[in-house]
């Protein structure tokens, strides 16, 4: 059942009782990578694979991962080509209470520092299951950008 999810701001993303932290390096240059996340959301399954389809909506976005889990999401910033940052309001994730996902873009030689930031917040079980599921999810977030670096070459 879906639920709605406490509003927060950018700022969430320092203060979340949650943090998973991410970084990896890729080949493309910033405006690639800030194009591939901010405009061509219909492209995001081709390079993350746990994503099944991403649809634009007024201010947002409608996500949906294989295995279920939906995602009605604000988009809170979109400053190219360094900052993508988005909120979900809505999802069928048991006992999630917030959750901001922020990517940070930076140059790093002829390449980008991709950062991913998921903070999140909710019911104790669903704070503990974030952190059991980090090496996974970190796993997933070295994947995608992998295979986004080869989609963009």
């Amino acid at each position: 059942m879906a639920q709605r999810l406490r509003p927060v701001g950018p700022e969430f993303v320092e203060t979340a009782p949650v943090r998973l932290v991410f970084t990896r390096d890729m080949a493309a240059g910033p405006e690639t990578v800030f194009r591939a996340l901010a405009e061509d959301l219909e492209g995001w399954p081709e390079w993350f694979s746990a994503v099944a389809s991403v649809r634009p909506t007024r201010g947002g976005r409608q996500v949906r991962l294989r295995g279920g889990i939906r995602f009605e999401e604000t988009v809170l910033a979109a400053k190219a080509p360094a900052l993508y940052a988005y909120r979900v309001d809505v999802t069928n994730t048991p006992g999630a209470r917030a959750w901001v996902e922020e990517w940070r873009l930076a140059p790093a030689g002829t390449g980008t520092r991709v950062r991913m930031t998921f903070a999140l917040d909710g019911t104790a079980a669903f704070r503990q299951v974030c952190r059991l599921i980090r090496p996974g999810v970190g796993r997933a977030f070295r994947n995608a950008v992998a295979a986004l670096d080869r989609r963009s070459a």
